[in-house]
């Protein structure tokens, strides 16, 4: 989720958080606490709280704040100049989110999800990435699918050499590019939420992937998109999910991901097997 965002969700104008030398919202531009904050107004309070959720949210879909990452509620509110109320609420909201664990005694751990809870989560987000896909598809520009393509190519090289964490984030955004191109901002809010659950999967999965497959995956995606046509789109997206559920599926019984494509493989031992003949 982008600053930009969450500034435009801010309830209450004029104040905004500082936190670390950038702006979000929730407080003052000098880091002293908002109105809200000070003044008792419940109403307030709970809106400043959402303010507070929206920050930490932010936070939790860049990474900043890993899958089992403590939450400190004083040094949060020592950085967003907030008391701790308002922390502690935003907390308990992002608990019911399934965002993070409230532990006695222990504070608050964004959530580790186990692989069931992954696979569930991927599931739901492939819809929602197809739904987008046959959305966006009349509304790509020549440009857009330009930089889709860059993205491709660019993921490829960084699977090649290795940079895995760098390689997920281009991942996230060339499905994000999708996701907004579409123009459904329900559909984008909640593709967001999933965030967590799809960046723990990419992290354990993306280890050794390979650059071709990685290549071929994403641009049958592209050429869906440039085809505008929404059911080819839908559909390419679906199979390019159905491919990393499948990724998963394989770490999990250990069998690690292929170095080389099946389909490519066969006809390599097809040609292996005429030549000998």
């Amino acid at each position: 989720m982008s600053t930009d965002m969450l500034q435009n969700r801010a309830v209450l104008q004029g104040g905004d958080l500082k936190v670390k030398g950038r702006v979000a919202s929730g407080a003052t531009a000098s880091g002293e606490a908002a109105p809200a904050d000070r003044d008792g107004d419940p109403v307030r309070s709970s809106m400043l709280g959402d303010r507070v959720k929206d920050n930490l949210l932010s936070r939790i879909l860049a990474g900043e704040f890993a899958p089992g990452a403590r939450i400190v509620e004083t040094r949060v509110a020592r950085e967003l100049g907030v008391s701790q109320g308002p922390v502690r609420e935003a907390l308990r909201d992002l608990a019911t989110l399934g965002l993070v664990e409230l532990q006695p005694y222990r504070g608050a751990r964004v959530r580790r999800p186990d692989t069931d809870e992954i696979r569930q989560a991927m599931g739901v987000r492939a819809e929602l990435e197809a739904l987008a896909a046959a959305e966006a598809c009349p509304r790509l520009s020549a440009g857009e699918l330009a930089d889709l393509k860059s993205l491709v190519a660019e993921m490829a090289e960084l699977a090649a050499a290795g940079r895995m964490e760098a390689y997920v984030q281009r991942n996230t955004e060339f499905h994000r590019a999708v996701i907004r191109a579409s123009g459904n901002r329900t559909l984008e809010r909640l593709w967001e939420l999933l965030g967590p659950f799809a960046r723990t999967y990419m992290t354990a999965a993306a280890s050794g992937l390979d650059a071709g497959r990685i290549r071929r995956s994403h641009l049958r995606v592209v050429r869906a998109l440039a085809s505008r046509d929404p059911a080819a789109a839908a559909a390419a997206m679906r199979e390019h999910s159905r491919e990393a559920e499948e990724l998963l599926r394989r770490r999990d019984a250990g069998q690690g991901e292929p170095c080389i494509d099946p389909t490519r493989r066969s006809a390599g031992a097809s040609r292996a097997g005429r030549r000998a003949r």
